[in-house]
C-alpha cells in the first residue's frame, strides 16, 4: 500500500470535493476498466465478493427451493451467499491435484432441484469450465475472488470477483464485482445491490444495500494498473519455490494461475509448519476445514469428498505475495527445499 499512498490521498481529495461518495464518477470508472479486464460487457461494482456471489445468484433467479452445487473444498463464503438466497448448498468432491471442482462429481450431484453450479478459481488456479458445463448443463457462476487475471473472458452466465484488501486486487476496504455478458442479469444487479431501486426511491424488488464506496472504487481504479506487473511476479516467486523444492506435493500448475496463494499439501502439517518457522518463514492453513467438515454445514452433506477433506488436512499456504524482496524469495526457497513432504 505504501508505493500508492500519495496518489491515493490525492484521489480521496478529489472523491471529497466532488461531493459523491457511492455510485459516482470512480465507480463507473472503475466498472469500465475491469470489464474490459475481466472480458465481460459489464461489471457492477459491490459491496463485497460474497455480496456478488449472492447478487449473482438472485439474479439469475436462483432462490428457495433451489440446489446449487458448491466444491466442498473452497471459502465459506461460496456456500453461505447460496444459504442467502434461500437456496440450499450441494458439496461435491474436488479433483485431488488441482483442488477444482470434479465435473463427474458435479454430475453425480445434479438433482432435478439443481439450478446452478459455483466453480471456484481456488488459490488463483483456473478450473476447466468446459468440461464441467458438459457435465452439468445448467448455469455456472465463476467464483474468482482469488482469480483476478486467471481467466480472460467470461465463460459462465456470471463471474464474482472480490476485492478484499489480501486479494491480487485488492482493496482499501471490502469490495466486490459481477462480470457478465448478460446486459439483463447486470442491470438487475445495478438494481438488487441500492435495495432494489430502479427510480429514486422507486423499488422494484426487495433487496439490501451492497454498494461500493467511491473510496474503494478510487483505490482500485488506481491499483488496476498495476496487476499485470504483480501477477508477473508472483508468477516468477511460485517458479522459484517450485523449483527449489520439488520433491513437495503442491497445487498442480496452469499455465494462466495467478498465484493468489502458494499452496503445498504435507503429510503432516504441524512439522511442516515447524520446519517453515525454525527458518523464520511464516505459513498459514487455506482452508482447514473442507465445507463437509464445517460446523454450520455438515448437515447439508449428502455425499463423501475424500479428496477435500485430504486438502483440507494437509495444505500449508507460503509467503505469496508481489512485494517480496529477491532475498526473502530465497531465504523461502532454502526452507523449502529441505522441508519434510
Amino acid at each position: 500500500m505504501a508505493r500508492h499512498r500519495r496518489a491515493f490521498l490525492e484521489s480521496v481529495g478529489q472523491v471529497m470535493d466532488g461531493g459523491s461518495l457511492l455510485l459516482g464518477a470512480e465507480t463507473e470508472a472503475l466498472e469500465r476498466a475491469f470489464a474490459q479486464f475481466a472480458g465481460g460487457a459489464e461489471c457492477v461494482g459491490v459491496a463485497s465478493g460474497a455480496a456478488a456471489l449472492q447478487l449473482a445468484l438472485t439474479a439469475l433467479d436462483v432462490g428457495p427451493g433451489d440446489e446449487v452445487i458448491v466444491p466442498a473444498m473452497t471459502a465459506v463464503p461460496t456456500a453461505s451467499a447460496v444459504c442467502a438466497v434461500g437456496a440450499t448448498p450441494v458439496f461435491v468432491d474436488v479433483d485431488l491435484a488441482t483442488v477444482a471442482i470434479d465435473a463427474a462429481s458435479a454430475h453425480a450431484g445434479l438433482t432435478p432441484r439443481t439450478r446452478a453450479v459455483i466453480g471456484v478459481h481456488l488459490y488463483g488456479r483456473p478450473f476447466d469450465i468446459a468440461a464441467l458445463a458438459k457435465a452439468v448443463q445448467v448455469p455456472i457462476i465463476e467464483d474468482c475472488a482469488q482469480a483476478h487475471g486467471a481467466v480472460d473472458r467470461v465463460a459462465g452466465a456470471v463471474a464474482a470477483y472480490s476485492f478484499y484488501p489480501t486479494k491480487n486486487l485488492g482493496g482499501i476496504g471490502d469490495g466486490g464485482a459481477v462480470v457478465t455478458d448478460d446486459p439483463e442479469v447486470a442491470q438487475r444487479i445495478r438494481r438488487l445491490r441500492a435495495h432494489g431501486a430502479a427510480a429514486l426511491y422507486v423499488h422494484t424488488e426487495v433487496s439490501q444495500n451492497f454498494r461500493m464506496s467511491e473510496i474503494e472504487a478510487a483505490w482500485l481504479n488506481l491499483t488496476l494498473p498495476f496487476l499485470a506487473a504483480d501477477t508477473q511476479r508472483r508468477r516468477e516467486i511460485a517458479a522459484a519455490y517450485r523449483s527449489a523444492a520439488p520433491q513437495l506435493r503442491w497445487q498442480t500448475d496452469h499455465e494462466r494461475h495467478v498465484h493468489h496463494l502458494a499452496v503445498v499439501r504435507s503429510t503432516d502439517r504441524d512439522a511442516f509448519r515447524a520446519h517453515l518457522a525454525a527458518h523464520d518463514v511464516g505459513s498459514a492453513v487455506h482452508y482447514p476445514l473442507a465445507l463437509t467438515q464445517q460446523p454450520a454445514y455438515t448437515h447439508l452433506m449428502t455425499a463423501a469428498c475424500p479428496n477435500a477433506e485430504a486438502w483440507s488436512a494437509g495444505c500449508v499456504s507460503v509467503p505469496m505475495f508481489a512485494e517480496l524482496s529477491d532475498a526473502e524469495v530465497e531465504g523461502v526457497c532454502a526452507a523449502l527445499a529441505s522441508a519434510p513432504t
